[in-house]
């Protein structure tokens, strides 16, 4: 399935694999770019790839990127309830190996995709997937940098941060309850320790999946929209892209 939206950005599904799981992911980029350009893997959050990241996508495609929204769960693995979203994605966090070797995977397809630049490749991610952009780069893989949006930033193997080469942006609602002050001050303790190049950044009055709109906008639900956080933290990667991939 190929589709040419929005003038010259054209978009298509992917179907690939990890050992004998099927994934499905989303491929987005501008074709009247001849040239090579940077990648950004993109890692769904926990009710696994879904329109928003195919938005975001998109986003990245006009921006001049070649975006790969990656399939974590599996084809046809797409949560419709919390708890299912929740069993998903607590399978993958309690299993971390899996969980990178299902990023690695992503990154593998990306780096396949046509114009991509090997040499200058990010990963983001939103909430789970934020999780999960870190945890490859904990892995020591070969890419320039990670974006994590209202992600946990805990990792059963802090040690593992000595294999970071990528510099690292986390965009954290300062009032999330899901990511409290004891996990960041832990996080922030282990990019120190290996010397990581990296920056948190706060947002005020922001909670859990301040860029997603179907949030909605309570505060106390402890996750919600936040449109200022969501566009600040836009700008941040985009400032920070401008520097990783100069």
């Amino acid at each position: 399935m190929m589709t040419a939206a929005r003038g010259e950005i054209v978009t298509k599904t992917i179907e690939y694999k990890q050992g004998d799981t099927t994934l499905e992911g989303f491929v987005a980029y501008d074709n009247s770019i001849k040239t090579a350009r940077p990648g950004v893997l993109i890692v769904h959050q926990w009710k696994g790839l879904g329109d928003y990241e195919k938005m975001r996508a998109r986003m990245l495609a006009e921006m001049g990127y070649v975006a790969f929204a990656c399939d974590i769960y599996g084809k046809g693995i797409r949560p419709a309830s919390m708890q299912e979203a929740g069993a998903q994605a607590g399978k993958y966090k309690n299993d971390r190996a899996l969980l990178r070797k299902r990023v690695q995977a992503g990154l593998e397809t990306l780096l396949k995709q046509e114009g991509v630049d090997r040499k200058r490749v990010a990963a983001i991610g939103y909430c789970f997937g934020g999780t999960t952009a870190l945890e490859l780069g904990r892995s020591g893989a070969d890419i320039q940098g990670v974006v994590s949006f209202h992600g946990g930033l805990s990792t059963p193997t802090p040690e593992d941060a000595k294999n970071i080469k990528a510099k690292i942006l986390a965009c954290h609602g300062a009032d999330d309850p899901n990511v409290p002050p004891p996990e960041v001050a832990a996080f922030e303790k282990e990019m120190r320790d290996a010397k990581v190049d990296w920056q948190l950044i706060a947002y005020g009055n922001a909670v859990h999946a301040f860029t997603d709109k179907s949030a909605g906008n309570d505060n106390s639900k402890g996750a919600a929209y936040n449109e200022e956080a969501d566009r600040r933290s836009w700008h941040a990667m985009k400032d920070f892209f401008a520097e990783i991939f100069k």
